[in-house]
């Protein structure tokens, strides 16, 4: 193994951020080998959004280091922070379609606007990510408005890997649909990401969509990762916030703090 093919496709190092007294990451530390499907799970307010905004620079911690492809991002900005968002898809946890584009216009969005891909070139791109997705070409003539739920977030996977990006963020990829089609895009999502031999880095509380998508899994509580494995090692694995986590039980260590905080 060469020395670049060892390097952590992201590496997080003590990531720390506040909100004035609010401090919602307090060392983070975590490695994305390239090719890993990686889901961080924890609860609302764990900072699993905050974690995806600061390695898209939309964020600026306080501390610590977010190395992509071994090149420190923290701090980047104008092109060379651009350059980096270039390596990301997103597919955004409400899809996020713009709607007064078509939906094969929001699919060639990056292509148009980041690549300055001409139109119809960039309509063939996306018609072709489109039947990547299982929708047929007279989708794309569609306005986001004309679109079910399961749908939209096909579309909004159609963009995601539009630009055949090599790192892919899901945010909560089932919120707001019905099991099946939940499990649907779950494996759309497995499909596309190796298919494209993608790095993918998922948030999500659907414990069931987060077994069906990742190799690994790692926990986010009180602003650390408490555990980080693999998901086939999950319920075995020993710590008791992680069990009652993803088991969903009530009583356990996490409402024991709940109850230090506010009881």
């Amino acid at each position: 193994m060469t020395l670049a093919n060892a390097l952590p496709k992201i590496q997080i190092r003590d990531l720390q951020v506040a909100f004035g007294s609010n401090k919602v990451l307090q060392g983070v530390n975590l490695d994305i080998a390239p090719g890993d499907s990686l889901v961080v799970i924890g609860g609302s307010g764990s900072g699993k959004s905050v974690l995806l905004k600061c390695i898209l620079g939309l964020l600026h911690p306080q501390a610590g280091s977010i190395k992509i492809d071994g090149e420190e991002v923290v701090g980047l900005t104008g092109d060379e922070l651009e350059a980096v968002r270039h390596k990301i898809g997103m597919l955004f946890q409400s899809a996020a379609l713009f709607d007064s584009l078509t939906v094969w216009e929001n699919v060639a969005f990056g292509l148009t606007q980041g690549e300055k891909m001409p139109r119809q070139e960039a309509k063939q791109v996306a018609l072709k990510r489109l039947a990547e997705v299982g929708l047929q070409a007279q989708v794309g003539e569609l306005m986001p408005s004309e679109l079910s739920g399961g749908m939209k977030k096909r579309v909004g996977l159609a963009r995601a890997i539009a630009t055949e990006p090599d790192i892919i963020f899901f945010d909560e990829p089932t919120t707001g649909l019905d099991p099946i089609m939940g499990a649907m895009i779950d494996k759309l999502i497995v499909e596309v990401t190796q298919a494209a031999g993608a790095t993918g880095l998922t948030i999500t509380h659907d414990m069931a969509s987060a077994r069906r998508i990742s190799n690994r899994m790692a926990m986010l509580f009180e602003g650390r990762i408490i555990w980080d494995g693999a998901t086939d090692q999950v319920e075995a694995c020993g710590n008791p916030y992680v069990e009652q986590f993803i088991n969903g039980r009530p009583d356990g260590p996490i409402e024991m703090k709940i109850q230090d905080h506010f009881g």
